[in-house]
């Protein structure tokens, strides 16, 4: 919260009205990617949302390099992130959709042959029907926060948008989120992931 949300908004407050807008935008995004790098350094992987945050700040000097313009840059996370779900929904054309991969990168960290277990999961009558219905609703609810974020951003003011936007973003995070997970708790065929463990001969998982 102090560093992806509070700090943004103090660094732009206090270098707006001697550098200007764009410039303090810009400043704004080194608290994140400052808090990036050290959960790099410390944990030696980078996870989805310090992904986006450097991809934010590669969006930013593309959009300086463009001219500058404040709205530009002020809308970089939200051009992100319809970015992620433009490619999961472009992912359905494929054999198995992005959230299948992205589900087992993380089981392969977690549990023992995770990877095994997650190819074996995708055999199982209903799943690949799962994982697509699950592509639809996150790739249509990312390009949806997108649209909302940049209506934002064009009718608020700076400093308001900067402080409100990422509630409103982590709440419609959340609300894709707990329909995820009610989903899937109904689902038997994909319930395993809700545990953290998918039972197969010779695979034990975290309980």
């Amino acid at each position: 919260m102090a560093v992806n949300f509070i700090a943004p908004y103090l660094v732009y407050e206090a270098l707006d009205d001697a550098y200007g807008d764009s410039w303090a935008l810009i400043v704004s995004a080194v608290p994140p990617l400052l808090w990036s790098t050290v959960e790099l350094a410390r944990t030696k992987r980078i996870d989805a949302i310090s992904l986006i945050v450097v991809a934010s700040i590669l969006f930013t000097v593309v959009a300086t390099a463009m001219g500058g313009s404040p709205r530009l840059i002020q809308i970089r996370d939200a051009m992100v992130t319809g970015v992620v779900g433009l490619t999961f929904l472009a992912s359905l054309l494929l054999k198995r959709p992005l959230i299948f991969y992205l589900a087992r990168a993380a089981m392969s960290r977690n549990t023992v042959a995770g990877f095994e277990a997650y190819e074996s999961l995708w055999a199982r009558p209903g799943v690949p029907a799962a994982f697509r219905w699950l592509t639809v609703v996150w790739g249509m609810g990312l390009v949806a926060q997108t649209g909302a974020m940049c209506w934002l951003a064009w009718i608020w003011p700076i400093p308001r948008y900067l402080l409100v936007s990422p509630v409103i973003s982590a709440a419609m995070f959340g609300g894709l989120m707990m329909a995820s997970l009610a989903y899937i708790a109904r689902n038997p065929a994909v319930r395993p992931i809700l545990r953290g463990a998918i039972t197969w001969p010779g695979v034990s998982g975290n309980r």
